[in-house]
């Protein structure tokens, strides 16, 4: 139900925000075309706050739209409050902040945010108040105010910097909106160059300044979030709503007075995607990972413990989450300091991924006692076979 809940949250935002940076009729269509990409409609089955927080984000950039074109306008008093929310939901936003301000101070001038004066330091104060109790909270879990989302970071599964940037422009743009919202989002990117164009010829047309904010921080979300950490559709689902917005409106503004045709056949062909992408995510996508979690969810209930324990697995997502035991990857378990007081297991499974060879696996115990179990299950993964190291603490 909650997911549900943040499904329809997020969609009803992009609606109201393309409509206020569009019309009624472009929100629409862009709204279906979020919908109908695969990124996003494989993830809502899911219980995932990804989508949750890209509804925030999307009214704190248009708050910050607002804030520029109606300055007696209260969206900076709104803002910090939109931005805790998102931030709560999710502190993976931090790496889209980033990206937002620097697109921001772009598009608009320094001068332009200095102009606001008091009220913009005081939104500043209200939301760096609002970040103490998570400050607070990672200075006790791991000595630091920062060390959550740090953590974060340094738990990605890339290979090297800026691998997730290369994955978003492999992938770039059918991985993310599907075929037709592939056209789109690039319509969106060509509508952006078009006004970076006319603003170094001092040609600007009206709203082009939004547009440029709109489009640098689509480009700019790639950019940070993919050098930060791995790449994931669902890390960039604001890029993606944004770039659809701008498409969308490229698209109308080039048809000319066959705007209205262009955009039907647009929304129409949305409409079929939907139900279209739905179908392939029930019966293609779905069954995939509910077949994996078969195995990994049983493995992990069976290895609840309410003592401090550490799982060094592949699948460090479900099997954290459903133990209660700190996960790492194999790879994550090397490069971090040896444990102390805390009960590690190595799981591998019959048919798992990203696990170590023999020779690896024995550089692992480094000759500890160990005790090993194995775990049946019914999953696509197979049997687990479950390495207890005794502890060293």
């Amino acid at each position: 139900m909650v997911a549900l809940l943040l499904v329809l949250f997020t969609l009803a935002t992009t609606y109201l925000v393309a409509a206020r940076l569009t019309t009624p009729r472009r929100a629409v269509v862009a709204t279906l075309l979020l919908l109908g990409g695969l990124g996003f409609l494989r993830r809502v089955p899911q219980f995932l706050n990804d989508i949750g927080a890209t509804g925030l984000l999307l009214i704190v950039v248009c708050l910050l739209v607002r804030a520029q074109e109606k300055p007696g306008s209260r969206a900076l008093a709104v803002l910090p409050l939109a931005a805790l929310a998102a931030f709560y939901l999710r502190y993976g936003v931090v790496g889209t902040f980033v990206a937002v301000v620097i697109a921001a101070v772009l598009a608009y001038g320094p001068r332009a945010w200095l102009a606001h004066g008091r009220r913009l330091a005081l939104c500043a104060g209200v939301f760096v108040a609002g970040l103490v109790p998570h400050f607070v909270y990672a200075t006790e879990v791991t000595g630091s105010p920062l060390g959550l989302i740090l953590s974060a970071t340094e738990r990605a599964g890339r290979s090297y910097v800026g691998d997730g940037l290369v994955y978003y422009v492999s992938v770039f743009p059918y991985r993310l909106a599907g075929d037709l919202g592939a056209v789109v989002m690039a319509a969106g990117l060509w509508g952006l160059g078009a006004a970076l164009r006319r603003r170094r010829r001092h040609q600007e047309r009206p709203h082009d300044r939004r547009r440029v904010f709109l489009g640098l921080t689509a480009v700019l979300t790639f950019v940070v979030l993919g050098v930060a950490t791995d790449g994931e559709p669902r890390f960039v689902y604001l890029s993606v709503a944004l770039l659809t917005v701008l498409g969308v409106q490229t698209l109308a503004e080039a048809a000319g007075r066959w705007s209205a045709t262009v955009l039907t056949a647009v929304a129409a062909l949305a409409a079929v995607t939907v139900p279209a992408t739905a179908q392939y995510v029930a019966h293609a996508a779905t069954p995939c990972p509910h077949a994996q979690h078969l195995s990994t969810v049983a493995v992990a209930r069976q290895l609840a413990s309410d003592r401090p324990c550490l799982l060094v697995t592949g699948y460090e997502p479900d099997l954290g989450w459903y133990s209660g035991c700190d996960a790492v990857t194999y790879g994550q378990y090397r490069r971090m300091p040896p444990p102390s007081g805390v009960e590690v297991s190595l799981v591998l499974f019959e048919r798992g991924r990203l696990q170590p060879g023999p020779d690896s696996l024995r550089r692992l115990i480094g000759g500890r006692a160990t005790t090993t179990r194995t775990i049946r299950t019914e999953g696509s993964l197979g049997t687990a076979t479950v390495i207890t190291l005794r502890s060293s603490g």
